[in-house]
């Protein structure tokens, strides 16, 4: 018997669930995202580089709160070694980050975030 092949969204669409709930559920707080990722051209990829863009950063910022989100797919998103180093070095500045493995996670996370502070 054949099985289909379980979907797995992609963390673009996590991070944009997320994004709109977050703005509904807070709407008087400012987050943002942080456009690291992606497929760039070489030249695009270089101009981004000199004007500061920096490997590993987090996905998305909440100033207020000063809480940093870093969204993974649901299953298959694992840290890279610079998003690793990047994260130790916020929390050691001061910041909290999350790591939401979808939109559910994030969420959940988030709202534990508010409860703790």
């Amino acid at each position: 018997m054949a099985t289909i092949k379980e979907k797995i969204p992609s963390e673009h669409h996590e991070q944009a669930l997320f994004v709109q709930w977050f703005r509904r559920t807070y709407p008087g707080v400012l987050i943002h995202s942080i456009p690291n990722g992606g497929h760039r051209s070489q030249s695009t990829a270089i101009a981004l580089k000199v004007e500061g863009t920096v490997k590993g950063i987090p996905d998305l910022f909440i100033p207020a709160w000063k809480l940093w989100v870093e969204m993974k797919r649901i299953k298959g998103g694992v840290l890279s070694p610079d998003q690793k180093n990047i994260i130790e070095y916020l929390e050691s500045s001061g910041y909290q980050v999350i790591v939401g493995k979808g939109f559910l996670h994030a969420k959940e996370q988030t709202e534990q975030f508010i409860i703790k502070n």
